[in-house]
């Protein structure tokens, strides 16, 4: 009788640990149920727990048994929330850091344009004087008159070279009077020659008096070149005298604008270089409106991003917003030592009457 009770008391802690094994079985299809699982087998444990107390062999099984049940749960996915341990994390890495990425598109950093400041600048300019020295005596135009190439625009006093003119004239007039003496007197002379040469041819004349008749002719002929020389050189004093008188007047090279009066009347002017102490060697200044152009120093490090024939928009600093169309027309072949820049010349593509010589503008090549 006490046999039978030990055996059926066995076969009841059998069939508990059975479903306790049943309970730790993982699911199919990749189902996550270890939450359940863990809740099963702490029910029997816990059954367990006021029954009789397992054999040392028996608890050890199980606890081998949930440790390799445990260690191929977390194999194929583990918990879902929780970080993969072991070979399921070294394997998911790779997967994850294969995983296409999305390509962002590649933007090209912008290129800042390039701008260099400059002046307004005429190519056509030049300060007029006279070209002999004397004294202001008359000015016919004032700054800003517009002025047409060989008008005239001042005189100096001539009352000498007019008197000049004025003796070269009566020279001349006194040498063609010679001239027509002399023509009358070689007239008279072919006359008498004539005449001593018919008288000669009757024998009614000697051979002396019809060579004073060829010698009075030749002497006439000759006279008379010598008038007609100095006529000739008489009216060369003339235009000498004309072209000195020509000198006291000053006239304008070109069409343009005068910019600046730098004499007054009766002050005295001389040709460039040949004045001194308070005698002025210019009259006016002259700028040819048409031949404005901007010239501006690019840093040597830029200079390759000019190129003749290269657009621009100029801006004038007098008129902000203002855009002024151009044309790169040279790069000069020289350099600033000491600023370290390259001149360039713009030619401007806009002729208005706001765009004044000098001027501050700054350029952006395009």
């Amino acid at each position: 009788m006490t046999t039978t009770t030990t055996l059926s008391a066995g076969d009841a802690a059998a069939e508990r640990r059975s479903q306790m094994l049943r309970s730790l079985r993982l699911p199919r299809g990749g189902e996550t149920a270890a939450p359940a699982a863990a809740a099963a087998a702490a029910a029997p444990v816990a059954a367990l727990r006021p029954a009789r107390r397992l054999p040392a062999w028996a608890t050890v099984l199980l606890v081998a048994q949930a440790a390799a049940l445990a260690g191929l749960w977390a194999a194929r996915g583990g918990v879902p929330g929780l970080p993969l341990v072991g070979d399921a994390q070294a394997k998911a890495a790779p997967a994850a850091a294969a995983a296409p990425q999305p390509l962002q598109p590649a933007v090209a950093a912008p290129v800042a344009k390039l701008e260099a400041s400059g002046f307004i600048t005429a190519t056509r300019m030049a300060t007029v004087s006279a070209r002999t020295m004397g004294q202001v005596s008359e000015m016919l135009v004032d700054e800003g008159s517009r002025v047409r190439r060989g008008q005239v625009l001042a005189r100096i006093g001539d009352e000498q070279s007019q008197t000049q003119l004025r003796l070269a004239q009566a020279q001349h007039t006194a040498a063609l009077a010679r001239q027509q003496s002399a023509e009358a007197q070689l007239r008279e002379a072919q006359r008498e020659r004539e005449r001593e040469q018919t008288l000669r041819d009757q024998n009614f004349t000697s051979e002396a008096r019809l060579s004073k008749a060829q010698t009075a002719l030749e002497t006439a002929t000759a006279n008379l070149a010598t008038a007609r020389a100095d006529v000739d050189l008489a009216r060369l004093q003339v235009v000498r005298q004309e072209q000195v008188l020509d000198d006291f007047i000053v006239r304008a090279p070109f069409d343009g604008v005068v910019m600046a009066r730098n004499a007054q009347l009766g002050e005295i002017v001389a040709p460039g270089g040949a004045g001194g102490g308070y005698t002025r060697t210019g009259i006016l200044t002259i700028v040819d409106m048409g031949s404005l152009e901007i010239v501006v120093d690019v840093n040597e490090d830029m200079i390759t991003r000019v190129q003749p024939g290269q657009p621009v928009q100029a801006e004038l600093y007098s008129h902000k917003g203002w855009r002024i169309a151009g044309e790169v027309l040279r790069v000069m072949p020289n350099a600033d030592r000491a600023k370290s820049t390259v001149r360039a010349r713009i030619k401007l593509l806009t002729d208005d009457p706001r765009i004044l010589p000098d001027m501050a503008v700054k350029v952006q090549f395009l």
